[in-house]
């Protein structure tokens, strides 16, 4: 039939509708075809078994035609999605009740699963600047709280397998030198686009509650401060002291990390004006930490006056100028004082009468510092005489002269000593034994510091601590090692195991005719008791039930 026929009463022509054609089935996936063809072979293969020998294929190796039962055949519909009938907030209920190592593998299981994933994540680092200018991240995790954005602001190739730690900051470095430092200027966005990123971010995320944020001016922080009222923590780099006014408006920040000048990387100026205006600005905090900054006693005495509520202080690799620690009384909730990497404690502490003292310091840290001046190690345990903790690692120039002021401290209860290397028995001696209510005691990797000049004294005084981790030779921990091995099997081999309790391997034997002093009683695993025994050697550990139990323990027995 033609597709224009004439109407038989009005003669005129008549348009016929087009045949409807029948679909096309959709073409199958590589996977299917796979699928189809084995499982038809096997069919196949079946029916052919049943068949008998004279009508079988006289060829063993004879290939069946498969090509009409291949077409023929469909795949098996796919089950359907029990999950499609639960609600999304029951299954982020669901979500929520699993590790969080378990989050990316069920994002991936279909688009509704990613979607819900994203609503669960709540902390962000983000690599690339596009991935937030295009607002993508916006909706693909729409609900953060924690963003960082540093690295997303740094242009560094991503391929590269060099990778470069200096402080807080980690990022990838191609092969060439560059005089100027691991990162060129240009490198780092603009303060322009940097500000536009924030905006976005304060639009987004008004429950911001922490963010950290490279090369932003104060525009940016400034839209940060008025959008997001419930900010609590800030870390920001390479920020001078004009950005810092930004930030004067974030009235809940507890907790502020500013980093000026990282070398090699990018170098910026904090000096008194920007502490001062952050004092000023941000009365609530509670921890603080410099990086890289300038300043001095005024600076210091800013953050005192004003962050009343100030309970910690972090100084690394500082500029400040001489006569700041003067300044730290002021901070009179001040509990914890943390210096890093510093080149020099003060230059010019200033005589010990205008120091003055923090009432209420709890605890000083002294990590990866140069303690060679005298002067400024003096006025630091000056200051913190109230303090009760003391923590020493990998400190240069901590002789037995240096480490004899921290006497001036005379509340401590608990000293950590690591990688103090120059310290000697009778320089720690002397200092622990004015402690009196010294009960907690950490010794690790102090080479100068051996078993064998352990004193009496020094050995009743470990007997009455509550906690004692002794391992001060590098070498014995290698000994023991060796030992536990096998290997070096000749001589004895004292350890300590982390909890402080002594231990020595079970078969050991101790001579029988020689006089021991007992020093102290420890629970060892699975409630063995034992006790340690002074030797003319060292320290070692003897089951309680293989001794007498007295404080004097004169011949020990031969089965030992």
């Amino acid at each position: 039939m033609s597709p224009i026929s004439p109407d038989r009463k009005s003669g005129s022509p008549k348009v016929s509708p087009p045949p409807v054609l029948p679909k096309r089935p959709r073409p199958l996936s590589l996977p299917d075809r796979t699928l189809q063809h084995v499982i038809m072979k096997m069919q196949l293969q079946n029916h052919f078994n049943l068949l008998s020998p004279s009508t079988a294929s006289p060829s063993p190796h004879a290939e069946p035609d498969l090509s009409p039962a291949f077409n023929s055949l469909t795949l098996d519909p796919p089950a359907p999605d029990s999950t499609s009938l639960l609600s999304d907030e029951l299954l982020l209920c669901i979500f929520s009740k699993l590790p969080i190592s378990r989050y990316l593998p069920n994002s991936l299981v279909c688009k509704r699963w990613l979607y819900l994933h994203g609503r669960l994540v709540t902390s962000v680092k983000l690599f690339d600047w596009g991935f937030l200018d295009s607002g993508r991240v916006f909706a693909r995790f729409p609900n953060l709280d924690d963003v960082d954005i540093v690295h997303a602001c740094i242009r560094s190739p991503r391929n590269s397998g060099i990778l470069v730690t200096r402080k807080a900051l980690t990022v990838h470095i191609d092969s060439l030198f560059s005089p100027n430092g691991f990162t060129e200027e240009s490198d780092v966005l603009k303060n322009s686009v940097v500000d536009h990123g924030l905006r976005l971010i304060a639009q987004s995320y008004p429950n911001l509650r922490r963010i950290v944020v490279i090369g932003a001016s104060e525009n940016g922080l400034v839209r940060i401060a008025e959008e997001c009222q419930t900010l609590q923590e800030l870390e920001l780099h390479c920020c001078g002291d004009l950005a810092l006014k930004g930030i004067s408006g974030c009235r809940n920040l507890q907790i502020v990390k500013l980093i000026g000048s990282v070398d090699g990387f990018y170098s910026a100026v904090i000096s008194d004006i920007g502490l001062t205006i952050l004092a000023q600005g941000c009365r609530r905090l509670v921890k603080l930490e410099l990086c890289g900054c300038e300043g001095s006693y005024d600076g210091i005495k800013a953050i005192g006056q004003c962050c009343q509520m100030l309970e910690e202080l972090t100084l690394n690799d500082h500029r400040m100028d001489g006569g700041w620690l003067a300044a730290l009384p002021f901070c009179g909730n001040l509990k914890t004082l943390m210096l890093q990497s510093c080149k020099s404690i003060d230059t010019s502490p200033g005589p010990d009468e205008h120091l003055g003292s923090c009432p209420t310091i709890e605890e000083l840290h002294l990590r990866r510092c140069q303690v060679r001046d005298q002067h400024g190690v003096r006025a630091l345990f000056t200051v913190c005489e109230a303090v009760r903790d003391i923590v020493l690692q990998d400190c240069w120039g901590l002789v037995d002269e240096v480490f004899a002021f921290a006497s001036i401290c005379r509340r401590v209860k608990l000293v950590a000593l690591e990688g103090c290397s120059l310290l000697t028995t009778g320089g720690l001696e002397s200092v622990l034994l004015c402690w009196k209510e010294l009960q907690r005691l950490r010794v690790v990797s102090c080479n100068s510091v051996t078993d064998s000049e352990i004193t009496p004294a020094l050995a009743t005084l470990f007997s009455v601590l509550k906690e004692l981790a002794w391992r001060p030779n590098s070498k014995a921990l290698l000994s023991a090692s060796l030992a536990e091995a096998g290997v070096g099997t000749k001589g004895d081999v004292e350890r300590c195991d982390s909890r402080g309790s002594f231990a020595s391997s079970p078969t050991e034997t101790m001579p029988p005719a020689v006089e021991h002093q007992v020093v102290g009683e420890w629970l060892w695993d699975g409630g063995l008791r034992v006790y340690g025994l002074l030797t003319d050697r060292a320290i070692r550990a003897v089951p309680a039930e293989g001794i007498l139990p007295s404080t004097q323990l004169k011949k020990l027995p031969s089965t030992l």
